[in-house]
């Protein structure tokens, strides 16, 4: 029988509510929740497409334990298996200290998920050697609010997007990263077209479309750009004297230092005229309302929290803050980051907004978890964590729901440290992540639409999370799996002690949680699943009177700091770590791409979510290309000081001269050379320690590896890339990706100097299924050339071209027609195997959600249609929105005709 339960999104921090249709057994549909205010039953192209991303064959079903390095892992029970991991940590602990193994996790948890671990690490083996891989995104955001507000706490809502009369959207490309949000900020546009909108980003990305403004600022001066802002504001008096006056310190010798940030000074600094300095500058100091959004461009650097503090800093000095459309508003990353930092789980936190290095902190956690005390060791983040592991000085690991092997800088450092570990547990849904290769024991966790909880997105709306369906296999769920564990490390290093987790579902976790929250800014003493369940996800804080959330922080001016006042950061500009030089002289970013999320251990099994860019590539200014004389599409090498990578080179002119751009989804599951990371810095912030993954030097060359190689093959997609993908390994450059609908196919495109083995090439046919039955072969041994084709029920199924690929995009557009008619046959095989009749439509899939490809709307287009008759008639755009800026470069290139 057919049922809906709600239950909220897995992917960014917008936090969107959705309705899981589900027969109790499989889900089978999710929409938009209308009654969740955090989207109003609106969902992005990844939050609609959720339902797909069910692949068992990607999933980790059943504990797996190797017995030796080198061994493969063999499948084994959970008494086995916790036993085994409970002997491994007891037996690390009593020889070589708390401080040897470690814990790194995720801000896809679950609150009760994050606080079992923190107990786990802190109360019970005694280490703060735990961190989350939201060290890599929000913690430049947490000192930024900590050093000025007082408290790690964003103090807007999402209604103040739709409320202000200017936003300031700052390395964020909303459109991808947070749609949901940037569909509000549009539609309020629309209404109130006399609202002011400002991007700056170094790349004119869809968000800045929207933009009256948009500044495209060095990478990296960010800085030195509020300060010039400042100083005008100074300058012509766009100050609120009286709140500054009343409710911060420190303004004094922030005036002193931004008197050296001229305008032209600046301009020169960012890359920017004088007169787009002073017209931002002017929006900002005459605007009624002022609100800034900010994510990973502003915080993944190494002055990230010199940048966070100098963008506080303005509205500070505005009395831009705690009043409707005001205010500096972080846009968390990751679905539960915020569950996170609440409980503590990053190495320097604890629970409640607590510092690990504050006695009196740990000595009241300590005694409400009767324990002796908490270590007073600094904890390791992230980037230390891993440097500490590979030199050994961290001999056990456990990660759980996450997958640093990708996504972590510098992955040949990474990698290294993963392989060389005594021990490593990986407690993952996917075993298909490139981390779970290194899993010297493998924990099938339960994943999304299976497990009960609770997250916090970024305007501190807690939401419960509810489970559909139960996990595949022998699933379970992160804090039972963890729970479990600890009970039996107990018995080892503690016996004879009262346990510290009894708990027997995830409402007893979040009861405890919760007391330690009481009487903080974050208080959330007042709420519980069963409060959730009545009233609707809230905001906090909520204490235990209260009887709805807090939508606004800090509108009576009093700031949680020891004299109830904001304080103004002072810090000069610092130029990124790795400047230009003639080795390395483009500077690479990165960032997301409209369908996909982090290493894509979930989006990468969704066939239809490489519709929009089904390929890893490089994009650079077409003037940058011209000088190294590269052509679109053309394989070249990137290199950074710490790795190499092949791929192809797009032409971009969204980038200005001397930048590149990479998606940062591809990892070494989906291409060659340990992905987009392995020319990522690991440098990090001194403060935050967050790594500048916005910045590398590189440099780009062109790659000529005559023999290339085109596979596609539908059916049992997961399997077949499991088999297949280590037969790619040693061939310079491979490609994966997945494509269709209602038919998913792999897809692999590959290039070496030299042609494989002929015995190579008997196992790629094998696996592909094009060694025997209805195939169509050619063979030119004397070229290297062969060709193969596939065709059952009329139609092709799969195909491979070895050695000369110019057919490829029309084959796979026959393949996706569902076409091979006896008179395309003779064509299919044809030396060059030219296309009968002309070109090949773009494959390009513009609008995910209604299927509309790029070749359909330009049709459209020639037809008259304008964006009204295209959403009319195609129905593009009628759902998320996304398409929409890209259907509107499409309609200015090519205006529809009366």
């Amino acid at each position: 029988m057919r049922q809906t339960t709600a239950s909220t999104c897995c992917y960014c921090g917008v936090g969107c509510g959705v309705l899981i249709e589900h027969d109790g057994e499989r889900v089978l549909d999710v929409t938009g929740d209308p009654s969740h205010p955090a989207n109003h039953g609106k969902l992005c192209s990844k939050g609609s497409t959720l339902h797909l991303t069910g692949d068992l064959d990607a999933r980790a079903l059943y504990p797996e334990l190797r017995l030796g390095k080198g061994l493969a892992r063999a499948r084994t029970s959970w008494d086995s298996a916790l036993d085994h991991a409970a002997n491994m940590f007891a037996k690390t602990i009593a020889e070589y200290g708390p401080d040897s193994v470690a814990f790194y996790i995720s801000g896809q948890l679950l609150t009760e998920d994050y606080y079992a671990f923190n107990k786990l690490a802190r109360a019970l083996v005694g280490t703060n050697n735990i961190d989350s891989n939201s060290r890599l995104c929000m913690s430049s955001a947490v000192v930024g609010y900590k050093r000025s507000l007082g408290a790690d706490a964003p103090p807007c809502s999402y209604e103040d997007i739709e409320q202000s009369d200017c936003v300031l959207i700052v390395g964020s490309n909303m459109a991808y990263a947070h749609p949901v949000l940037y569909r509000r900020l549009e539609e309020a546009k629309a209404k109130r077209p006399e609202m002011r909108i400002i991007v700056v980003d170094p790349r004119r990305t869809d968000t800045a479309e929207l933009a009256d403004q948009h500044l495209a600022i060095l990478p990296g001066t960010d800085v030195a750009l509020f300060h010039g802002i400042l100083h005008l504001l100074l300058r012509e008096g766009w100050i609120d004297r009286d709140f500054i006056e009343a409710h911060t310190d420190g303004f004094e010798d922030l005036k002193r230092l931004v008197r050296d940030y001229s305008p032209a000074l600046v301009a020169d600094l960012c890359g920017i005229s004088v007169a787009e300095l002073q017209d931002c500058a002017r929006t900002i100091g005459s605007a009624p309302s002022f609100l800034s959004l900010w994510c990973m461009g502003v915080n993944q650097s190494t002055a990230g929290s010199a940048k966070n503090s100098a963008l506080i800093n303005l509205h500070l000095a505005t009395g831009q803050i705690g009043k409707p459309g005001a205010g500096p508003f972080s846009l968390t990353g990751q679905p539960n980051a915020m569950g996170g930092r609440e409980t503590g789980s990053l190495s320097n936190l604890l629970p409640g907004h607590r510092e690990a290095g504050n006695a009196e902190h740990r000595a009241e956690v300590a005694d409400y978890w009767g324990v002796p005390a908490l270590p007073d060791t600094a904890g390791l983040s992230a980037i230390e964590l891993f440097e500490a592991v590979r030199s050994c000085k961290i001999k056990a690991l456990w990660i759980a729901c996450t997958n640093p092997a990708q996504s972590m800088p510098d992955q040949e450092r990474v990698h290294e440290a993963l392989a060389g570990c005594p021990f490593v547990v990986v407690q993952e849904a996917f075993s298909t992540t490139e981390t779970c290769h290194y899993a010297d024991l493998l924990l099938p966790a339960a994943s999304w639409g299976e497990k009960e909880g609770t997250v916090t997105n970024s305007e501190r709306r807690v939401s419960h999370v509810r489970p559909a369906i139960a996990a595949p296999g022998e699933a379970r769920p992160d804090w039972s799996i963890t729970c479990d564990f600890a009970r039996r490390l107990e018995k080892l290093i503690r016996p004879g002690e009262p346990s510290l987790f009894d708990f027997t579902n995830p409402a007893a976790l979040f009861e405890e949680y919760k007391l330690l929250t009481q009487g903080r800014d974050l208080d959330l003493s007042g709420l519980s699943h069963v409060v959730l369940d009545r009233l609707g996800p809230q905001q906090w804080p909520f204490p235990a009177a209260a009887r709805q959330g807090t939508p606004r922080l800090y509108e009576d001016g009093v700031f949680p700091t020891d004299n109830g006042r904001a304080r103004f950061l002072a810090e000069q500009y610092q130029a990124p770590q790795e400047k230009r030089e003639a080795r390395f002289p483009l500077t690479l970013n990165t960032g997301r791409l409209r369908d996909h999320w982090h290493g894509m251990s979930r989006t990468g099994t969704a066939a239809r979510l490489f519709g929009h860019v089904e390929e890893a590539l490089l994009s650079m200014n077409g003037d940058d290309m011209r000088r190294r004389r590269l052509i679109d599409g053309q394989l070249v090498k990137v290199r950074s000081r710490r790795g190499e990578l092949l791929l192809p080179v797009h032409k971009d002119d969204s980038l200005r001269p001397g930048q590149a751009f990479l998606p940062m989804h591809w990892g070494d599951r989906f291409l060659n050379g340990l992905g987009v990371n392995s020319l990522t810095l690991p440098a990090f912030d001194p403060i935050s320690k967050q790594p500048e993954l916005k910045h590398a030097g590189v440099e780009v060359e062109k790659v000529e590896l005559p023999w290339q190689f085109f596979a596609l093959v539908e059916g049992s997609v997961q399997k077949r890339f499991e088999a297949l993908r280590p037969l790619f390994e040693g061939f310079a450059y491979a490609s994966f990706s997945l494509t269709g609908r209602e038919r998913p196919a792999l897809v692999i495109r590959a290039a070496c100097n030299e042609p494989p083995s002929r015995t190579q090439l008997a196992k790629l046919e094998q696996l592909l299924g094009l060694d025997e039955g209805p195939v169509l072969v050619y063979d030119d041994p004397r070229r290297s050339v062969g060709k193969r084709v596939r065709i059952e029920h009329g139609r092709i199924v799969a195909l491979s071209l070895s050695g000369e690929t110019a057919a490829r995009d029309w084959l796979k557009q026959l393949w996706h027609d569902g076409k091979a008619d006896q008179a395309l046959r003779p064509w299919l095989l044809a030396p060059l195997s030219t296309p009968p009749g002309g070109n090949v439509r773009s494959a390009k899939t513009l609008c995910n959600c209604m299927n509309v490809s790029q070749d359909a709307i330009c049709s459209g287009i020639e037809r008259g249609l304008d964006l009204n008759g295209l959403k009319r008639e195609l129905g593009c755009g009628t759902s998320c929105g996304s398409c929409v800026p890209e259907i509107k470069r499409l309609l200015l290139k090519q205006p529809a005709v009366a």
